[in-house]
């Protein structure tokens, strides 16, 4: 299968589709965005990721790549304008998103929806996504960002998981020690890319869209 434009599937409030989305602008891939409701996931979806979940990318060759940092990577193996996978910090970078994709994650998920664990003790969610914060802090107090002095695809990748645990509870994130991260994240979702990113669009149907809803990374008109 051969298409025009690479497609995304996406759904806007999924920090693994935000950063997907992310690095797509960030290598300047002109794609075509597809927004799904979860509760209403397009068969055509289905048909090429059986797993259904979000993001998946279809590239313009047919290959299906439905994991967000794999996402990341290819966008970011056409173009990497800025270096945000340094060959210095390599290793850091990938064990920063594994501890993020994996022990902070299952902590935030514990933390933002208790009740889907009722056979867990989640009392302690917070406290264990804490930990990690506070080291994540003295990397920011220290270098300026998460793996080094500038912006990686470790900040990327995992800024927009911060920013749903900082909104869990707003007044004990902003109120707590965290203020070098508290500043990074300001100025990740400052950034023009996410902003890009985070543009509202209809729920994707087939046949119900008269043009086809092409990203383009030069403008904000699709």
């Amino acid at each position: 299968m051969s298409i025009i434009h690479p497609i995304l599937y996406s759904f806007r409030r999924c920090p693994y589709a935000m950063r997907a989305r992310i690095a797509l602008y960030q290598a300047q891939i002109v794609h075509e965005h597809r927004e799904i409701v979860l509760r209403n996931k397009p068969p055509q979806m289905l048909a090429v990721s059986p797993k259904g979940t979000i993001p998946v990318l279809i590239t313009s060759q047919g290959k299906v790549i439905d994991e967000s940092l794999d996402i990341m990577l290819w966008a970011l193996s056409q173009n990497d304008p800025d270096g945000w996978i340094p060959d210095m910090h390599r290793a850091d970078i990938y064990e920063l998103i594994e501890r993020n994709d994996g022990t902070f994650k299952r902590a935030l998920d514990r933390y933002k929806y208790p009740n889907r664990f009722p056979d867990e003790d989640c009392s302690n969610a917070r406290a264990d996504g804490m930990k990690i914060l506070n080291d994540l802090e003295l990397r920011v107090k220290h270098n300026g960002a998460l793996s080094g002095t500038k912006t990686t695809l470790a900040d990327i990748a995992i800024f927009p998981f911060i920013r749903q645990f900082a909104h869990v509870d707003k007044d004990f994130f902003h109120g707590s020690e965290l203020k070098n991260i508290q500043k990074w994240l300001i100025y990740n979702t400052d950034c023009i890319l996410f902003k890009k990113a985070m543009t509202k669009h209809d729920e994707w149907v087939k046949n119900e869209h008269p043009h086809t809803l092409i990203i383009d990374y030069k403008s904000n008109t699709y």
